[in-house]
């Protein structure tokens, strides 16, 4: 979005609200008036996508879209801190909205109640400037990262198991930045042991939460193009001897997604 084309007027109460970015000169007024006019779809409203959703609402990104087609159960609260008990057995993604309108009432939320796959995701994606995909299996991953690619869509995937977790940003040609490996690059075939749910192998609830906020400041970061971002980067996080580590993502010359310099949806 070009300067000159933004709203550069707040609300005193927005002001107040945004003040801590707004002192900020990579961010300044400007950033802020970005960020209202972005929008940003989450995959999943689960222990990556609650503290992804919360930090994207609270930082003022004008409309987020929840997608996610489960219930919340009594097993979820142990790590998706967008629900609390009373949410037990209702929607996700309605909790999510109430819960995020309640944060920041200025903005719009998109409460998307259904299954992901290649027939709903080329429109759903088509309506938000970025997607961050927090997903919990393969399928959705590559139906995701394939459909973000295919449409020119900026994609940070987060991904979590037991004490670990890992994230990287793809940025496809058509985006408006430099082209970066596609996810395939990266998985081109599922990994079984990765594969495993959290219900399967279990997963250290605040892992999701170092994640999740990792996912939202890179989503932040590339609405704002701000800063050195992970494209072409992964990052890994290990709770049990706090380390991170970062390697570097090459594309893959046989990649059929990458090759091609696109991917199908169908």
């Amino acid at each position: 979005m070009a300067a000159n084309s933004l709203d550069l007027s707040f609300t005193d109460d927005a002001l107040h609200r945004y003040s801590r970015h707004i002192l900020l000169p990579e961010v300044g007024a400007l950033g802020q008036a970005r960020l209202r006019d972005s929008s940003v779809l989450v995959i999943g409203a689960g222990g990556l996508g609650s503290p992804l959703a919360l930090y994207l609402a609270a930082a003022g990104v004008g409309r987020i879209g929840v997608v996610d087609d489960d219930q919340v159960e009594l097993s979820n609260l142990q790590r998706q801190i967008l629900f609390d008990t009373a949410d037990i057995g209702h929607s996700k993604v309605d909790r999510a909205r109430s819960r995020l309108e309640a944060l920041n009432p200025d903005l719009v939320i998109a409460s998307h109640c259904l299954r992901v796959d290649r027939t709903v995701l080329p429109d759903l994606i088509d309506q938000y400037d970025l997607v961050c995909d927090g997903s919990d299996n393969f399928a959705t991953r590559y139906a995701v990262a394939d459909c973000c690619w295919a449409q020119g869509k900026v994609l940070v995937s987060g991904a979590v198991q037991r004490f670990e977790g890992s994230l990287s940003t793809f940025t496809p040609p058509g985006s408006g930045r430099k082209q970066g490996p596609c996810y395939r690059c990266l998985y081109p075939e599922a990994d079984e042991e990765a594969a495993l749910s959290c219900g399967q192998a279990g997963i250290f609830g605040a892992v999701t939460g170092v994640i999740g906020t990792l996912m939202a400041t890179e989503a932040l970061k590339e609405l704002l193009t701000l800063g050195e971002g992970l494209t072409g980067r992964v990052l890994l996080w290990n709770a049990l001897d706090a380390s991170f580590r970062r390697f570097d993502l090459p594309r893959d010359p046989e990649c059929p997604c990458c090759r091609e310099g696109q991917a199908s949806c169908a």
